[in-house]
């Protein structure tokens, strides 16, 4: 009872670490368990590709990362902006999925002697889009900010289940079907009720839903995490959580869109009236005139062949 009351309360007073001028907020949300919170827009030549978020593992033998950032820079930002809470070297890696803020900070934290871990399908997603997102990074951060980022990959992979004990904590990593991308895991401390859930959950901006996502998948990915009832969910993207609040913005909005735009294909519409369904209950989100109206595009195209 002590430490869901310990952790609500984190959530609601984040600990900031204000020592760096970087885009990110670090909150303690359980005993030597930490979010790092990214922008919720668009990568920038700020933010190092870290427009996302991440998680740090405070162990006896060391630190276990959540998504180690999407440039070597950024990888760089996670590090100080961990070593303002703990002194603690950066033993392990996992990447929860395939988007490039999951995976491309490998190489700097591999350099340190820290062990990657990854779902052979999101080591399989990164493998087919990192070109793409290579000269996304470009664009959105600039060629200086991509600097020293050489895309490695895990040596560590798991078909759907790897379970872990480091420095006495236990880490289960679970992988069933594809989410926001096709190797979508969530990250669970079973002794500490939390979950880090990786792209399968978005809190306080709207999700996106990409040519690589699966929007019925990305259901049952969600109802698998929320199966074991994390007393908190830290997102992907977005502050941590309760349940309940990641189950409203993340799990009603796939179920709305898809509710909607199944009722526009069995009227025999056109992805014009897709686009043009009511999704103003999420209007609130963050990114929402950004994304939704090519959310539903994308669903809408998925639908017509499922």
């Amino acid at each position: 009872m002590h430490r869901f009351i310990f952790v609500a309360v984190a959530i609601l007073l984040p600990v900031l670490a204000n020592a760096q001028d970087v885009p990110l907020r670090i909150s303690q949300v359980g005993e030597g368990v930490y979010a790092i919170v990214g922008e919720t827009g668009q990568r920038s030549p700020t933010n190092f590709g870290n427009n996302a978020t991440f998680g740090a593992i405070v162990t006896s033998d060391g630190v276990v990362m959540v998504d180690p950032g999407g440039s070597a820079k950024g990888a760089a930002m996670l590090e100080k902006i961990i070593q303002t809470v703990t002194d603690k070297p950066i033993i392990a890696v996992i990447n929860t999925g395939g988007q490039d803020h999951r995976w491309l900070g490998n190489d700097y934290f591999k350099a340190r002697g820290a062990r990657i871990i990854a779902s052979v399908d999101a080591v399989a997603d990164q493998k087919e889009r990192v070109n793409d997102q290579l000269n996304g990074l470009k664009f959105f951060i600039g060629a200086d900010g991509l600097l020293g980022t050489e895309p490695i990959h895990a040596e560590e992979t798991f078909e759907d289940a790897l379970d872990l004990e480091i420095g006495g904590v236990r880490i289960q990593i679970r992988h069933s079907v594809g989410a926001h991308t096709p190797g979508d895991a969530f990250v669970w401390l079973p002794e500490m009720n939390i979950m880090f859930s990786g792209d399968i959950a978005y809190v306080d901006r709207i999700l996106s839903v990409g040519d690589y996502s699966d929007s019925a998948a990305w259901i049952d990915a969600f109802n698998s995490m929320a199966a074991l009832s994390p007393k908190i969910v830290v997102p992907g993207h977005g502050d941590p959580a309760l349940l309940n609040k990641a189950r409203a913005q993340t799990l009603n909005y796939l179920k709305n869109l898809r509710d909607k735009i199944g009722q526009v294909i069995n009227k025999g519409g056109a992805i014009e009236d897709a686009i043009s369904i009511d999704q103003s209950a999420f209007a609130g989100l963050n990114n929402f005139s950004q994304l939704a109206k090519r959310n539903a595009q994308q669903v809408f195209i998925h639908m017509e062949f499922e």
